[in-house]
């Protein structure tokens, strides 16, 4: 059984996808990008600008559920360019201070709408 998770203080979907599913104990949150949620724009000023309006609506959509960073198991990162990941790590570590999740990092040719990074997560209901 699965249920679709959803919160108006994230971007909605810009694609045939959900914020996030629940299912079998664990939160799948989609990958999501430097989206403002109440203007729609994104979010410029470099990987530095970026990432932290990542982390936000992934905050969003975590809290929705009453869940928080420290729920988190698994993470993906997704950078346009990897000699972001010096800066987009320095800004990802204050997101997880104790006890990191697993995580993959990797350079893609291309994100949505062209940004500098995207991530996604899953989380576990404790």
């Amino acid at each position: 059984m699965k249920t679709v998770v959803s919160s108006d203080r994230a971007p909605q979907a810009i694609g045939p996808y959900s914020q996030a599913i629940k299912a079998n104990g664990f939160l799948f949150v989609s990958g999501q990008i430097p989206l403002d949620p109440i203007t729609g724009q994104i979010v410029y000023g470099g990987i530095e600008g970026q990432t932290p309006q990542v982390f936000t609506n992934l905050q969003a959509i975590l809290e929705k559920e009453g869940l928080s960073f420290a729920n988190v198991v698994k993470t993906t990162v997704f950078l346009k360019d990897m000699d972001d990941f010096a800066a987009m790590n320095k800004i990802y570590s204050r997101y997880f201070t104790a006890e990191p999740p697993a995580r993959v990092c990797v350079q893609v040719a291309k994100l949505p709408r062209d940004v500098s990074v995207e991530i996604e997560l899953i989380a576990v209901y404790s």
